[in-house]
């Protein structure tokens, strides 16, 4: 986040570069670790009640990862006129 607001003034195409490529790899690796961490709750819930709950969180949170990395493969591909 502070590297973005730095280049917002310095208007660098290789740090916007740089970012994307670590935001993608970033989002990459909190969606596998948020679908482990959805497995192991699921496995430790004892009532099906408490497990839709938790599985309606994850979900949510699946759901952000995959829009934040969208969002960063769309900054790495998009158009730089």
């Amino acid at each position: 986040i502070l590297a973005s607001l730095v280049n917002i003034f310095v208007q660098s195409q290789g740090a916007e570069f740089l970012i994307s490529i670590v935001g993608v790899l970033l989002f990459a690796g909190l969606t596998a670790y948020d679908t482990q961490k959805i497995k192991s709750m699921y496995m430790a819930s004892d009532s099906h009640e408490v497990a839709q709950r938790k599985s309606i969180h994850g979900a949510m949170a699946l759901y952000l990862d995959f829009i934040n990395m969208f969002l960063m493969l769309l900054r790495l591909f998009g158009n730089r006129d």
